[in-house]
């Protein structure tokens, strides 16, 4: 699909049910949280290499301040010395920790976007390989990290002025995943913007349901004693696919259904 075309399908998108999703995300949920697990546990593998980047130099650092020795002036009192970094030190932790941000933000995105594959799928009932590395081969791997880092930024300027506009960022960056997953050829200007389109055309159903299956996710994986959150964590993300399939759908999808009932509205 055409740019234009999925923008002409959210435009004229029909509205929404907000129990008719939540039902539909958790009967999805039951098929996919096998997947969803993988891929939580995928993410956690991926990512603790890259924050031990940071922490082993800080741990280090920590060590020997701990093992060095206080000086003692002539009074015989002792003068704590606070180890001083040098200014080369603290531009290459400044870079290492730039690299690591946005290793880890390449990964969530990549990782996200091919459960959202998966998820599609299962939901239809496809035969085809669980590729949870798909966006992070050669092909998309670059385009990953720029999406990642786009988002990243965006999320950091709404945090900047004073949080109010990152909830409502909130909701279109949650889209980015959905949307790269299913328009991975488009470019990283077209994918946003058609995830800003979609979350505005569907903000407060979409942060209705990132709130409550968050929520629902959050409160099992308590009752599971903590560690079923990692089971549950993959249903807070079902909301922006059940939404997307409903008002854009899939290429591979008849959508004769869909347009014939937006053109009698």
């Amino acid at each position: 699909m055409t740019v234009s075309e999925i923008q002409q399908r959210i435009q004229n998108a029909k509205p929404l049910d907000f129990s008719s999703i939540f039902n539909q995300a958790i009967e999805l949920f039951k098929k996919i949280w096998v997947q969803g697990l993988i891929t939580v546990i995928l993410n956690m593998v991926l990512v603790i290499p890259v924050m031990m980047v940071i922490y082993i130099p800080l741990i280090f650092m920590g060590v020997l301040d701990a093992y060095s020795v206080n000086s003692i002036d002539e009074y015989g009192y002792d003068n704590y010395n606070e180890p001083e970094l040098s200014p080369i030190v603290m531009l290459i932790m400044f870079v290492v920790y730039i690299f690591a941000v946005a290793a880890v933000s390449t990964i969530t995105m990549a990782l996200r976007a091919a459960f959202y594959r998966i998820c599609k799928m299962k939901d239809f009932d496809e035969m085809g390989k669980e590729d949870y590395f798909y966006f992070l081969k050669k092909k998309y791997l670059a385009k990953s990290l720029k999406l990642a880092l786009a988002s990243m930024g965006i999320a950091l300027l709404a945090a900047l002025l004073c949080f109010l506009p990152l909830i409502y960022a909130i909701v279109p960056l949650s889209y980015v995943y959905v949307v790269y997953a299913f328009n991975p050829d488009k470019s990283i200007s077209e994918i946003l913007r058609l995830s800003f389109d979609l979350g505005n055309k569907k903000w407060l159903l979409t942060l209705g349901l990132l709130f409550i299956c968050g929520l629902l996710a959050g409160i099992v994986g308590f009752v599971l004693c903590f560690i079923g959150i990692y089971v549950t964590q993959s249903f807070s993300y079902l909301g922006p696919y059940l939404i997307y399939k409903d008002v854009v759908g899939f290429e591979d999808e008849d959508m004769t259904p869909r347009i014939e009932e937006h053109s009698s509205m």
